[in-house]
């Protein structure tokens, strides 16, 4: 094929991006790309690049691979700019390459293309996102920025475009970029619009997108010279396929349909061929075209008249550009036509949405102003319930209506104004304004409704309520003076005894204050009564009957009770005598019974005692209650002769009495029953008290025993505890020196058991005896237990720690000087002596081993920034957050927050240690190998030990290199996997 010079031309002004230019420049770094999507943009960029490369004679295989040179990245932007770039260096170094690279990334800013966060760096490192991103950067800026429909660019431009193109056909109906493109019914209404005799549309089937999509891909490479650039498998078996690959893609029908204009000559038409394609060409012609040369003229004469072809050309060249020219018009009048179109559909939904929020706040006022106050408390909840529905579910789609009305009038008039249409008056009364103040008027009354709804619902809360206490206090009252009338009519006074009538007396004294006192109540409900008749309570009527019932009742009350109190006082008067002495017996029999019954809860009482000083107080308690036991002889004594002389005055008098005391109930046999029983009870009391004295003084035996023992064992344990700390601290002599002297402690602590286990015996001793506190020490038996056990954890883990250090130390080559120093670091910022350091205090002592700072500071622990910044120099650390939060991730994997002196051990040594590299292992391979690149089985077999060689035998890959032998090993790919810097 004979290649196509193109030349692509550039404003020289800086454009301007639209929405879309700018969206597509923040490439999204963030999200990874779907595989599908990256995998269609590999392929259709892949494609595009070679379709622009293959003009220079070259091509690419890799996207990410073949740019990172910058070379063929170079030759790209001046094959499709027409431009020349700077000279490229060719250097095959990285800096040469991320040179060439800056020089495109320059080249592409210098057309006003802003490459956010794209570096050299990245597309050098073959960085796959990066280089889509670029690519794709220089498809919108080359391919697609140019396309402009009706004033439109870039991706609206390219859609409208296939829009108008596709829209006479059936089943394309093209919306975006990406599922509008699946079945490929829209690439080949394409091609058909203009070529249709390369397509027979109407033979084509929805149902079918594989095949659709592989006839216009074919199609399109064969006769269109549009590169393959997508997969129809990726397209159909992708739920949304790439945007990006499908708008490249389509933007090349773009130029090849409506963009490009070749140049083809006109002398060098002859053949078969030819006369097929004039043939179509006439076809094509109208009747009324000009005369001109037969076909079978053209077809045979061996150079036909290029005048005459010419001349037959420019009528075709005529006939298209006047179908341009109407398609064009057409456009504009479709245009115009649209935007009226859209702005009456404005229009005539503003007038709907206007009249039906009109109406429903025409509806919906005068049920907000409605005050008619309901009876009960239901209606009005049902109200308030009808009122909260309306404002959760009718009123808010309003509110949505009134400012969607409002954003479309707005909408309206600003493409009225911006189209230079005139402005869109509403019918009368629709008004926005209008809108606004109908919507206040009922804003207004809904406020006032509110308000009014809770005012009501709260008169009737307050009526229920009050017509509940009415009733309550009601049947209260009625409860109370049920029977009160036969009991005030009762005259039982006259066959009474003076004991009875004085105790009637008294009762109907205590019945008076309680008449007294329910005054109070019958005022409350005459009250409620009145409130309910002032709020209008709608059941009045009832609570007035009830009201005078009980009012009428409580007057003939008071009459009878007046009555009944002046027979009673009359009665009093005969039997006053014997009266007084049952009184006088009832007031000193009460005190004496309540002394006795509380002597004998005393005298029983279960005591609970733990030291020999609260049983000497019990006991000096039950001697005093002794002492008084001869006064109280003395007035139960005084008690039975009340009683004896009530005796004498019935016995002489013939009074007839009671058999009981009408004052008291209790009896003089009472008393002498309780009298005996406390006198039994009082020595049974003593034995009790000296048995529980003798087992005190057995138990304080016991306390002061464990006592002595725990106050020795409790500082000998600190004290070794703080004696092995003390020896960590030091670091006397070295690591073997300690782990003597660790092992001389650990002996001392193990021989000490025996006293542990006697105390143990004396613990179980007291628990036996529940005593429950020792005065005489602060140590327990739990604290012992603990502090023995972290005295045998602390010394086995420091012997470990020591152990540990000497393998580190013989392991990695650190000397005990350097494994001094590092003790004494972690020593200084272990200021609490956990044995742990915290993330500040490790990075201080990180600080203190560079030796950077003057004395104070390293006293301090910290340093100044400057001072800080220098140690790091001189360190070779960059102690940044970033820097020692990876440090951090290395010494406390864990992540508790804190460093034990192990990690601090295994981070410095690592740090300070000498170690070996892949390189290293390599080099000394090649020693081996007698520097082939390849090293043989005999070969390691008697170099190796025999386990090593066959070691390597097993795990090294075949080499297939250059100049390789039967059973050649592969020791460099061996070697970088020992490392992790490859994969076996």
């Amino acid at each position: 094929m004979t290649q196509v010079d193109m030349t692509v031309q550039y404003n020289n002004h800086e454009y301007e991006q639209d929405e879309y230019m700018t969206q597509e420049d923040e490439w999204d770094r963030d999200m990874l790309l779907d595989p599908a999507w990256e995998k269609q943009q590999r392929k259709t960029f892949t494609a595009w690049c070679n379709s622009h490369l293959r003009k220079a004679g070259t091509q690419i295989e890799n996207i990410e691979d073949d740019f990172r040179n910058g070379l063929k990245l170079m030759l790209l932007l001046e094959v499709i700019s027409g431009e020349r770039l700077p000279k490229p260096d060719r250097g095959k170094m990285r800096f040469h390459k991320i040179a060439n690279v800056n020089k495109a990334l320059d080249f592409i800013a210098s057309k006003g293309v802003k490459l956010v966060s794209i570096g050299a760096e990245e597309i050098v490192d073959g960085n796959v996102k990066m280089t889509l991103g670029m690519i794709w950067t220089i498809i919108l800026r080359f391919a697609i920025q140019d396309i402009s429909v009706e004033e439109t660019s870039a991706k609206e431009g390219l859609l409208l475009w296939c829009q108008r193109k596709t829209a006479p056909y059936r089943n394309v109906n093209v919306q975006n970029f990406h599922v509008s493109w699946k079945d490929g019914l829209a690439f080949c209404a394409l091609i058909h619009r203009h070529r249709p005799d390369l397509i027979d549309y109407s033979k084509l089937n929805k149902d079918d997108p594989l095949g659709n999509l592989n006839l216009a891909l074919e199609i399109a490479e064969k006769h269109l010279d549009i590169p393959k650039m997508l997969d129809a498998e990726d397209i159909v078996n992708t739920a949304r396929p790439d945007e990006k690959a499908i708008m490249t893609y389509v933007s090349c029908y773009y130029h090849a349909f409506a963009g490009a204009q070749k140049t083809v000559s006109l002398s060098g038409i002859s053949s078969v061929s030819a006369l097929c394609a004039f043939s179509l060409l006439f076809q094509f012609s109208s009747p009324s075209s000009c005369s001109y040369a037969v076909i079978a003229d053209i077809v045979n004469t061996p150079k036909p008249d290029e005048r005459a072809i010419m001349t037959y050309v420019s009528c075709f060249y005529h006939a298209f550009a006047g179908a341009e020219q109407a398609e064009t018009a057409a456009n504009r009048i479709c245009k115009v036509l649209g935007v009226n179109q859209e702005n009456e559909k404005l229009m005539e939904e503003y007038e709907r949405l206007a009249s039906e929020l009109l109406e429903w706040i025409r509806r919906t006022t005068p049920w907000l102003e409605n005050r008619t106050a309901e009876k009960t408390m239901a209606a009005m909840q049902q109200k308030l319930e009808d009122f909260r529905d309306y404002r959760r579910k009718h009123k808010p789609p309003k509110v949505q209506e009134k400012c969607q009305l409002e954003i479309n009038f707005n909408t309206l008039q600003t493409k009225l104004r911006i189209s230079n249409r005139p402005a869109f008056m509403p019918s009368e009364g629709k008004m926005v304004s209008d809108i606004a103040s109908a919507w206040q008027n009922l804003e207004q009354a809904e406020k006032g409704y509110e308000e009014w709804l809770l005012t009501e619902i709260r008169r009737l809360e307050r009526l229920d309520h009050l017509a509940e206490k009415f009733r309550q206090k009601a049947s209260i009252h009625d409860g109370w003076a049920h029977g009160k009338e036969q009991i005030l009519s009762q005259r039982d006074y006259e066959s009474a005894s003076l004991t009875e009538v004085r105790a009637l007396l008294r009762k109907h004294e205590a019945f008076e204050s309680d008449l007294a006192a329910h005054q109070d109540r019958v005022e409350q409900i005459a009250a409620i009564a009145q409130e309910l008749n002032e709020l209008d309570y709608h059941a009045a009527a009832s609570v007035n009957e009830r009201c005078q019932k009980i009012c009428d009742q409580w007057d003939k009350l008071g009459t009878l009770t007046q009555k009944r109190r002046e027979a009673l006082e009359r009665a009093e008067k005969l039997l006053e005598t014997i009266d007084q002495l049952y009184l006088e017996f009832a007031k000193r029999a009460a005190p004496f019974n309540n002394w006795m019954e509380g002597a004998m809860e005393d005298l029983q009482d279960m005591f609970i005692v733990h030291t020999v000083d609260e049983i000497q107080s019990l006991i000096s308690a039950h001697e005093q209650f002794k002492a008084t036991l001869p006064e109280a002889d003395s007035e139960r004594q005084a008690i039975l002769g009340i009683h004896n002389e009530v005796q004498k005055i019935v016995q002489s008098y013939g009074v007839n009495l009671s058999q009981t005391n009408p004052y008291s109930t209790i009896t003089p046999e009472e008393i002498r029953a309780k009298w005996d029983r406390v006198k039994h009870l009082v020595p049974q009391r003593d034995q009790a008290l000296q048995e529980e004295l003798a087992r005190q003084h057995s138990n304080e035996r016991l306390r002061r025993q464990f006592a002595a023992q725990a106050n020795v064992i409790g500082p000998w344990i600190q004290n070794k505890m703080e004696e092995i700390a003390h020896s960590s601290i030091e670091m006397s002599g070295t690591l073997e020196d300690q782990m003597n002297q660790l092992k001389q402690y650990e002996h001392v602590i193990v021989s000490y058991k025996p006293n542990i286990d006697k105390l143990e015996g004396d613990h179980q001793l007291i628990q036996e005896s529940l005593i429950f506190d020792n005065k005489h020490t602060n140590y327990t038996m739990e604290h012992i237990r603990v502090g023995w056990e972290l005295l045998l954890t602390t010394i086995a883990r420091t012997i470990n720690e020591i152990e540990t250090q000497i393998l580190t130390r013989d392991a990695k080559g650190i000397s005990q000087e350097q494994m001094n120093e590092f003790r004494a670091s972690f020593n200084h910022f272990d200021r609490d002596d956990s044995g742990k350091l915290r993330p500040e205090e490790f990075k201080a002592c990180l600080i203190s081993l560079g030796h950077v700072g003057n004395d104070q500071q390293k006293k301090k622990g910290g340093m100044e920034t400057d001072d800080f910044r220098a140690c790091l120099i001189s360190m070779g650390y960059d102690l940044g957050e970033v820097e020692f939060a990876r440090i951090m991730t290395l010494v406390d994997p864990n992540g508790t927050g804190v460093v034990s002196f192990q990690s601090f051990i295994d981070f410095m040594t690592r740090e300070t240690a000498d170690t070996d590299t892949a390189e290293q292992v390599i080099a000394s391979f090649r020693i081996l190998a007698a520097d082939k690149p390849y090293i043989l089985v005999e070969e390691l077999r008697r170099e190796l030990p025999p386990e090593q060689a066959e070691y390597c035998i097993t795990r090294m890959p075949s080499y297939t290199g250059p100049g390789k032998v039967p059973g050649a090993l592969d020791y460099t790919s061996f070697s970088t996997a020992l490392y992790g810097e490859s994969d076996l």
